[in-house]
Formats: C-alpha cells, structure tokens, sequence
C-alpha cells in the first residue's frame, strides 16, 4: 500500500511539472512572439540624439559653427523653427514623432532620464555597425578598413534559420557594407556601392540606374542617399525580404563638412524615405500589420559648436545616441523614461521581434530592449 502510495505520489509531482513546465519548443520569456513576421531597419549614420529629441540648434546656425550664411538661417528658421524643442524635433523628423513615438518607442532623450549609449568605445562607424549588427563590441575592429567582419551578424544568422534563408538584405550608402556583413561568408545581398539596382529589369530599373551614375561621387566612399534609397525600395518590392537592413550616411557626411544646413536637410530627407518605406511595406499584404521597423545610428557627435563635427574616441560625449522601435506588439510609450540601453541590444531585438533567440547562438549579445 505504501509502494502504491509512493508511486501515485511520483506521478502526481511528474504530472504537475508537466503542466506547469513551457511547453517544447517555447520561447524563453525575453523572446515572446509578437506577430511580426518581417523587421526594417534603417541607420541614419552620425544623426546626434540632440537634434532627434530636441530639433534645430540654434547656436549653429553661424558661419563659424555650422557653415550657415544668414540668407540660410532666415530660411532655416522658416523651415526647422518652432517654439518648443517637441515643436522643432517634428519639424525636421515629422515620421518619427508623428508616426514612430506615437505607435512605439524612442529611446535616449535626457530630458527624460533615458540614457542610450555606444559601448564600443570607439565611436565610429564599423565599430558601432559590428556592435548594432552582432550585439557586442569586438577591439580587433578598431578602423574603418576594408576588413572583413569576424564576428556572424545577425542578418547572418537569421539568414540561416529556417523560414530566412534568402530572405534577408541589406543596401547601404557606404561602400563598406559587405565587409561589415560579410558577404563572402554570409552570402547576404549587400548593395553599398555602384548602381543601387545591380539586376535591372524594367526601364524604371535602369533610369534608376542612370539617375545614380549622373550624381556626383561627393564623398568617395559614401553615395547620396537617394540612390540607396531607391535601390532598397524596389528590393522590398520585388524580393519581398523578411529582413531589409537599409544604412543611410549623408547626416555623417554633411556634419562633418561643417554644413548644418545640409545636415539638418539630409536629416528630413532621411525621415521622409523611412516614412516611404514603411507605407510601401503596409501597401503590400506581406508586410501590411505584420511588420516592424527599427531606427538607430552608429554614434554620436560633439556637442559644442567647435567639436558637433566630431565622433571617436577624443569626443567623449559621442558615445551618446537614440533608437526607436515600432510595430505589431510593441507598447505605444513614445519617448521612454528613465532607460537605459545600448547600442549592442538592437541585434538581439531584432530577432526577437520575429520570435528568435539570438542569444542562445550568440551569449556576448547584450539583451533585447524592454518594450512592454
């Protein structure tokens, strides 16, 4: 009778372990299924959280310290100006606060508390594209060479998940971008460079085409960002990605030229193509409901009128910068209080918006973000 008392016992502690254990194959509880079945995002390359969260600054708007004329100013006060900084912040990016800090997160802004920083600390591009992209800094990337990526992106490991494979891409205006994914491993789409449209098809394919060959090469290593732009839209329509990984970098360029006019212009520019890319993803029944879109940028700047021009390991403060995060699942809190994140965590986001755990193939990648 005791044997059949134990016995019984045992099987109702088994039996209640069972029902209260996760069921096979559940998500570990920092990655919850939240209905997104495909995730944009987009880097606006050196964009300082100054100007995201507060707009225009007027103190650089000299000849001294952002290379303005005061026919400009008059202009751009016209244009960027406003009462408040909420006022100027919508002025120069109407999508991310009309639309992305209304329907999701912005993280970074002082003023509430909220503190989002780079932890390479080198604070330029591909130290900051590896640490968004792998979720954790590496020193041997310490220069901005043609050196290909050691560490697996997550594009890349997503691209080798099931349900991902060929469904992951990314355009750039910086031609280092497939040695920052590297594509000889990964075998990622990668367009950083050349014509924006590398298969066309449709004479729209090749004015597009045309188009970018008649723009001036400016920078060098960095083209406009219209061509890119382009590019990964007619991507998005043709290919129809799970994952569109879209780098802009006139902001970076334009700051560094000391030309706040330009800077602040490219800014909005760079705003209305993420607003046209998320209306064409929501046109399209793949994408419509199902989709999410992430912003962020690889570094900060200066913030005096002497050094806003500057980023790296001398400008202390440009290890300051800003996200934000928007779509099915994610809590409408707008610009978030009293965070602190990281540069690092937007890769494990990214998976786990789809439902993925980067961080069981990759245990150095920082944390998803908090977005409930």
């Amino acid at each position: 009778m005791k044997r059949l008392s134990r016995q019984f016992t045992l099987l109702l502690l088994i039996g209640t372990a069972l029902l209260s254990a996760p069921p096979l194959g559940a998500l570990p509880q920092n990655v919850q299924s939240r209905g997104v079945r495909n995730v944009l995002v987009v880097t606006m390359d050196g964009m300082r959280w100054q100007e995201v969260f507060g707009g225009m600054t007027t103190e650089l708007l000299t000849q001294k310290e952002g290379g303005v004329s005061d026919a400009a100013k008059k202009k751009l006060e016209a244009r960027f100006g406003g009462a408040t900084p909420e006022e100027r912040r919508a002025r120069v990016l109407p999508f991310v606060w009309t639309v992305v800090a209304k329907n999701g997160q912005v993280f970074g802004d002082p003023s509430k508390g909220s503190d989002a920083r780079v932890t390479n600390g080198m604070r330029f591009s591909y130290p900051g594209y590896n640490e968004i992209l792998s979720g954790f800094p590496d020193p041997r990337i310490n220069s901005n060479d043609r050196n290909l990526n050691p560490n697996v992106t997550v594009l890349e490991w997503l691209n080798g998940r099931p349900g991902f494979s060929g469904k992951v891409a990314a355009f750039a205006s910086w031609e280092l971008l497939p040695w920052i994914v590297n594509t000889e491993r990964s075998h990622i789409p990668a367009n950083g460079d050349g014509a924006p449209i590398t298969d066309p098809k449709t004479d729209r394919d090749r004015a597009i085409n045309e188009f970018a060959a008649d723009m001036p090469p400016y920078w060098g290593e960095t083209r406009a960002d219209a061509p890119t732009g382009f590019g990964a839209l007619e991507y998005l329509k043709r290919n129809k990605p799970r994952v569109l990984y879209v780098m802009l970098g006139e902001t970076d360029e334009w700051a560094h030229g000391r030309r706040y006019d330009l800077y602040l212009d490219s800014a909005w520019r760079n705003d209305r193509f993420i607003r046209r890319l998320w209306e064409t993803a929501q046109s399209m029944s793949e994408y419509a409901g199902k989709t999410a879109l992430i912003l962020a940028t690889d570094h900060g700047r200066g913030n005096t009128g002497e050094n806003w021009t500057g980023h790296g390991e001398k400008v202390l403060e440009s290890d300051q910068i800003w996200m934000a995060v928007m779509g099915p699942g994610i809590a409408p809190l707008g610009a978030r209080e009293g965070m602190k994140v990281t540069q690092s965590q937007v890769a494990a986001t990214v998976a786990m918006l789809l439902g993925e755990d980067y961080n069981a193939a990759q245990p150095k990648a920082a944390p998803p973000l908090k977005l409930n």
